[in-house]
């Protein structure tokens, strides 16, 4: 029996070139002097552009490598119209987090070569990670996605090492317990592509039912904490706060964007004949996770010190809820998780282009409250315009019409699937949420106190760093104005292939 798989390289180059970038980045560190290593931001940049024009020629979504010649439909790798609108979503977000980086990396905060490397492996994992086709494939992306993501939390002198080392054991944790489900997954179905567990899972010995029943429910575990539904979502408001910011934005979009792709996969390709238990359990998750994210939100004392950072944490916890919605409505019928796609795109531009802007004012407000952001509009009136539509479009209201929509296709998802308490919630929860959006976006536009006025900072503003900020920030609003609203409508509309 011949093993030998096929390979295409153009269908596995998009996280290849980010995993080779990673590589050249780290040589090129060796050879450049101190002074001269903000210019890796160039190949570190320039590796995601390329592997996001990988993308495009497999934009017909049917093309699969790494297959069992002996079962053409048994593929380890296979870049559908799903995994290609993920990796856009990675890769666009590692490249934003890469300008958001450069200011940090100019003030001595970051070191260059360690920190672009780190994150282009982490991207090229998280980049894997929605094309995989097995549970072998799978758990090595998602690994290949975090332990980078360890390190890079590390860098933050002083808070990044207690911070990494809570977000290393909590993770380490939730992976083990999935490793063990995915064991009994296999002892159950006797396979490990998707397509093999899912027939293996329906014929399987009823005496294993209990065993099946057991891994799919520990399986889950570990993307559940990935994606930050409670109650796997300590880590996230001490790893935000004691990481550098961009990394911190890198987590909340990226590692967001890993977990939910593995939720998605395992759940409606792996799983599909157990919807009866993950269905449920995926919608208590998403009405637990944005009821406590937006209550802790909502809780948050603008006066306290990194109060910005911790809003933006429970903020994402809340998103993550809204974002489990079409998992959950899946259930049974396999479609509407390309909802979850949609509204992950605008989160993902929006919510970075918030950490663009908040990574700008820290800088200025090393206490980095919320009230420090009073008077924004008088000081720095294109950065106030730039948050405030971020924020508006977290809120989902005009002229943030881009969020409003991807709610709506969520909330569509939800009633159709019969999930009528769960679609109220959720709009409990998006009024809710209303509060402390529109409290920060008020601050933005009054009158700074006296005592408020920015001091000088180690972080002054240079010519170059300056124009890297508003190119990050700038990419942000085009994207939400441009691509990411054709694409929400396209995404919400369709099915997953």
């Amino acid at each position: 029996m011949n093993l030998v798989q096929s390979v295409e390289w153009a269908v596995i180059a998009p996280p290849l070139i980010a995993a080779v970038a990673a590589v050249a980045v780290l040589v090129a560190d060796l050879f450049l002097p101190a002074d001269r290593k903000t210019l890796l931001v160039w190949p570190a940049a320039g590796g995601l552009a390329l592997a996001a024009l990988a993308l495009l020629p497999l934009r017909a979504g049917d093309r699969a490598t790494f297959c069992l010649p002996d079962g053409a439909a048994l593929c380890a790798y296979e870049a559908d119209r799903f995994a290609l609108a993920v990796q856009l979503l990675v890769l666009g977000g590692a490249f934003l987090a890469v300008l958001i980086s450069v200011p940090e990396i100019a003030a001595g905060r970051m070191p260059a070569g360690e920190f672009w490397f780190l994150l282009l492996s982490s991207a090229a994992g998280a980049a894997l990670l929605p094309a995989a086709r097995d549970f072998a494939t799978l758990v090595v992306a998602l690994e290949v996605a975090t332990l980078p993501a360890y390190a890079l939390v590390a860098l933050r002198r002083g808070t990044g090492a207690e911070a990494a080392l809570k977000f290393f054991l909590t993770s380490v944790t939730a992976t083990a317990v999935t490793l063990l489900g995915i064991g009994f997954v296999y002892a159950a179905s006797g396979g490990l592509f998707f397509a093999q567990v899912a027939d293996g899972l329906a014929d399987a010995d009823p005496a294993l039912a209990t065993l099946a029943d057991a891994g799919v429910a520990l399986t889950l575990v570990g993307f559940a904490f990935k994606t930050a539904a409670v109650p796997f979502h300590f880590w996230v408001q001490e790893t935000y706060l004691g990481a550098p910011l961009p990394v911190a934005g890198y987590l909340s979009v990226v590692g967001k964007a890993a977990g939910l792709a593995g939720l998605i996969l395992v759940t409606t390709r792996a799983f599909p004949g157990h919807d009866g238990l993950w269905g449920p359990a995926v919608a208590v998750l998403a009405g637990l996770t944005m009821t406590a994210g937006n209550a802790a939100a909502v809780r948050t004392d603008p006066r306290a010190p990194h109060s910005a950072v911790r809003l933006l944490a429970w903020s994402s916890v809340g998103q993550a809820g809204y974002l489990l919605v079409p998992i959950a409505a899946a259930a049974g019928t396999g479609e509407g998780a390309g909802a979850t796609v949609a509204y992950a795109l605008m989160y993902g531009a929006v919510n970075l282009g918030a950490f663009a802007v908040a990574a700008h004012v820290a800088r200025e407000h090393p206490a980095h409250r919320i009230e420090d952001y009073r008077g924004l509009w008088e000081r720095r009136p294109a950065a106030a315009l730039a948050l405030g539509f971020f924020l508006l479009c977290l809120a989902g209201l005009p002229p943030g019409v881009i969020g409003l929509f991807a709610k709506a296709a969520v909330f569509e998802t939800a009633v159709d699937a019969g999930l009528g308490v769960l679609a109220v919630v959720m709009a409990v929860n998006v009024a809710a949420a209303l509060y402390y959006y529109l409290r920060w976006t008020a601050l933005l536009f009054r009158p700074a106190a006296p005592a408020s006025a920015p001091a000088p900072s180690e972080g002054a503003r240079t010519p170059a760093r300056a124009l890297t900020g508003a190119v990050a920030v700038a990419a942000a609003v085009g994207l939400t104005l441009s691509a990411a609203p054709q694409l929400v409508l396209t995404f919400a509309s369709g099915t997953l292939p």
